[in-house]
């Protein structure tokens, strides 16, 4: 005989009101660079009606580069709603607000400045409609990290962007396929330069902002997070280093004390190659690579980047501008459509939870102490 156990929230109407209002998101998103797949994998994304059924699709590009990209994809079935400001988006169509009347000279495959000035230009604009509530979830579409530099953008990648955009707060690098989530302690930063930034504060503060996205942006109530160590198996008890002794395990200790259930260090290539990260919810890297290495041999045409700790709603497919494949309609969308649903979960799930934390005797009539207080 099979039980089926059902636990309920007790879900109020302004809940529901809430939830009815989520149908129709809008999520914005930037072109990256126009010379990459950016335009391919964002039109075979939202030319599926079932997505704009679920959500408001806003482009903010370029309507003649977008136009090129589809002529020469050979897309015929889907087209954009070209606008020139949030007040004019149609909620059941995919939206293009034109940042670039100029004519733009495409390059497929190839790293040019206008492109990056472009990307730069489409992530302005982006930020400019998350900040007046245009938009509440923003996918970010592939740019190149050199060409995007300029006196306004010195930034190694969007991750730090949004950071230094959205309220200077610290951030973590959130890499999600369909059984792990792995961020990052060190992101885009020198190989050399990695154990001379890792700190037990630094541990510490990457923990906790991934222990509370895990809480609140993906619904798990008491998650259990993995630290893999930096050395050659996690420095063998400190043989092949120090690190694992003086920052990682003492910054665990410190957090477990806080309530957080982190565990290890794990030696890094036995955690990932036996799967040891489906036992847990979260897992922490100590550098780029030692996570996304692995991460995208595992989900590189699914996986998901998601940037966690900050306000924005921010994601983007796993992978880069793939100029070796722009042009040939061959890049999957994948990666991309993943980043969309992503976001949408993550709306839903802060939405639902500033529900369920909010002081109901706020909006209450003020209790006068003194009413029943004969003296």
């Amino acid at each position: 005989m099979i039980y089926i156990f059902i636990f309920a929230i007790p879900i109020n109407n302004k809940m529901i009101k809430t939830i009815e209002k989520q149908k129709k998101t809008r999520v914005g998103i930037t072109h990256g660079d126009i010379n990459g797949i950016g335009y391919e994998i964002i039109m075979k994304t939202f030319r599926d009606p079932r997505l704009t059924e679920m959500v408001t699709p806003v482009v903010y590009g370029s309507s003649k580069v977008a136009s090129y990209h589809r002529k020469a994809l050979n897309i015929n079935d889907f087209s954009f709603n070209i606008i020139s400001n949030a007040h004019q988006i149609n909620q059941k169509r995919a939206n293009l607000i034109n940042c670039c009347e100029k004519e733009v000279k495409v390059e497929l495959g190839k790293s040019k400045d206008v492109a990056g000035k472009l990307a730069r230009k489409s992530l302005e604009e982006a930020v400019k409609g998350i900040k007046n509530n245009d938009i509440q979830i923003l996918v970010t579409a592939p740019i190149n990290k050199k060409n995007i530099q300029s006196e306004d953008f010195k930034f190694p990648g969007h991750t730090e962007y949004f950071s230094n955009q959205f309220e200077d707060k610290p951030s973590l690098m959130l890499m999600i396929c369909e059984n792990l989530r792995l961020g990052v302690v060190t992101g885009h930063i020198p190989l050399k330069d990695v154990s001379s930034h890792l700190s037990v504060d630094l541990v510490m503060e990457k923990l906790k902002i991934l222990n509370k996205s895990l809480r609140i942006d993906f619904g798990i109530q008491k998650p259990k997070i993995a630290l893999l160590g930096l050395n050659p198996h996690a420095s063998d008890e400190g043989l092949l280093g120090s690190e694992e002794t003086e920052i990682i395990q003492p910054a665990i200790r410190k957090v477990f004390d806080e309530g957080i259930l982190a565990f290890g260090p794990y030696p890094a290539d036995g955690f990932i190659g036996s799967r040891a990260y489906a036992e847990f919810d979260g897992v922490l890297a100590m550098y780029h690579d030692q996570g996304l290495v692995p991460f995208k041999t595992l989900a590189f045409d699914s996986g998901v980047n998601f940037t966690a700790g900050l306000s924005l709603i921010r994601t983007s497919p796993a992978h880069g501008t793939a100029y070796d494949l722009a042009g040939k309609n061959i890049a999957s969308p994948e990666s991309f459509r993943n980043a969309v649903y992503v976001g949408i979960d993550v709306y839903k799930n802060r939405m639902m939870h500033a529900e369920l934390t909010k002081n109901p005797l706020v909006s209450a009539a003020p209790i006068d102490n003194n009413k029943n207080n004969p003296n």
